[in-house]
């Protein structure tokens, strides 16, 4: 897993405490963490992806 992927696997669990926080406390900013949770989960995403598929194609040119 590249490292990027797991700075925002952690920025999203982050977005998501502070938004449980937030909605706990009463507070509507929470639906601002949500919306970062999500932006931060497709980055993950798409960064996890992204090294898969470097990862096999440098296994299918060494080969």
């Amino acid at each position: 897993m590249p490292r990027i992927a797991l700075y925002t696997l952690v920025v999203c669990v982050l977005a998501v405490a502070a938004a449980v926080v937030s909605f706990v406390q009463g507070s509507w900013l929470g639906i601002v963490w949500v919306l970062l949770a999500g932006l931060s989960s497709n980055m993950t995403w798409y960064y996890v992806k992204r090294g898969r598929t470097e990862a096999a194609r440098d296994t299918s040119v060494t080969s």
